[in-house]
């Protein structure tokens, strides 16, 4: 069997699967993630093992430390893929919710109803906790999930994938309700994308190559996760201290996730005081630091920053420091040069802070907290299927309700159009 038949039977397999997990109820879908947790669990040493293969692997091909780090299975990312399992089993399940009911002159009643979007699509690198995550979040919604993830993290993918359909067979809901491409050949992406007529919605989770690639190549609606350019902004009511922690967490605490800062913005009134003691201990944690002019001006010893470096992703220890004049000029700064994914200011005036929640244009916008809570497991969402950085339908951790589409409802008793 080529690889268009073998794409093809995967995702018709799923479409199968679909229609039956659809009118399960949630007891056996919540069955199924219980079970799905205590597999992982149970077998965290299988998986360590096949994850360790793929490092090694990583390691020959020299990928960079944040695809390693992104590719790691430790104890503590084993254990929060189980939790995150049991989080989604405890949560309400959306499908059959009425959004909202109204009655209209002619006595119909007319409701919005959640129901599952079908069979989606997860093209994703690294990061072989996704597996999980997706799979519990579009079983729980109803939702059959085909699995291509990236040839880096095929091992630990696969025994994940069986980890997960063994714990769906156990619970009664069809195996194929978790589907994987099984192959590292770049052709089954190709062909997923073309497949409209059987996959309902795509999610692609990675780099900036291949989001575009998705983007401009897919017949399915793609809904992405794209690159995180994450700003800092320390006001000039900002407490100092408190910034200070915020902008360290946000850089250091996991520098290689698209949650985390890539650039600090400071404003003009506290950026003698600030910068100072905030450049040297990020410097002590051996992060290079990038500035403007005005930064370089106060700290001597910071590289010059260029143009490129206000929109870098960088997932490594390096930032981007610029001295601003104004709330207006951080605003702008960001709405131009980031990926309106997620931004914070540290600022203790209320009217302030206010203003940047409305008008910076971003899927998660803070005051006075560090960027790395954007994250489905920390939003309460159980987990995510990727952070959406667009507005169409789902903005932000998309979660269990954001794997639902509403259908109309209409109740009559007997009601037929003039």
């Amino acid at each position: 069997m080529d690889v268009r038949e073998y794409v093809v039977e995967v995702a018709k397999r799923a479409k199968d699967a679909y229609r039956r997990l659809a009118s399960l109820s949630t007891d056996v879908k919540n069955k199924a993630l219980i079970y799905m947790a205590q597999g992982i669990e149970e077998k965290a040493e299988l998986i360590k093992r096949e994850n360790e293969k793929d490092l090694k692997a990583g390691e020959e091909m020299g990928l960079s430390k944040a695809m390693l780090d992104r590719l790691l299975l430790n104890d503590k990312r084993i254990k929060a893929m189980a939790d995150g399992l049991r989080e989604i089993a405890a949560l309400p399940d959306p499908v059959g919710e009425i959004v909202k009911m109204w009655r209209r002159p002619n006595g119909l009643m007319i409701g919005k109803m959640r129901v599952p979007i079908g069979v989606v699509g997860i093209i994703y690198e690294s990061r072989p906790n996704v597996t999980a995550d997706a799979a519990g979040l579009c079983v729980k919604s109803g939702n059959a999930v085909v699995l291509r993830g990236g040839s880096e993290a095929i091992n630990s993918n696969r025994v994940i994938v069986n980890i997960l359909r063994e714990a769906c067979a156990k619970a009664g809901v069809p195996e194929d309700a978790v589907s994987f491409i099984d192959t590292t050949d770049r052709e089954a992406v190709n062909v997923m994308l073309k497949l409209d007529e059987i996959i309902d919605l795509i999610i692609p989770r990675g780099g900036e190559g291949l989001i575009r690639f998705v983007a401009e190549n897919s017949r399915i609606p793609v809904v992405y996760h794209y690159k995180g350019v994450c700003h800092t902004y320390v006001d000039k009511c900002a407490d100092l201290k408190m910034a200070q922690e915020i902008c360290f967490n946000a850089k250091v605490q996991r520098p290689g996730v698209c949650n985390a800062m890539e650039t600090m913005l400071v404003h003009k009134d506290v950026a003698e005081k600030f910068l100072p003691p905030m450049c040297e201990r990020f410097r002590n944690a051996g992060v290079e630091i990038r500035g403007c002019e005005v930064t370089r001006s106060i700290v001597p010893w910071v590289k010059e920053a260029t143009e490129e470096d206000w929109y870098a992703e960088y997932l490594d220890l390096i930032l981007a420091v610029k001295v601003v004049n104004s709330l207006d000029e951080a605003i702008d700064h960001i709405n131009r040069c980031g990926s309106h994914h997620s931004d914070a200011i540290v600022t203790e005036n209320y009217e302030r802070g206010m203003r940047f929640l409305r008008e910076v244009d971003s899927a998660a916008v803070y005051i006075n907290a560090s960027t790395r809570f954007t994250d489905g497991y920390e939003f309460g969402l159980g987990a995510e299927m990727g952070i959406s950085t667009q507005k169409l339908h789902v903005r932000g951790p998309m979660g269990l309700e954001d794997l639902t589409c509403c259908k109309y409802i209409i109740l009559g008793c007997g009601q037929v159009r003039e």
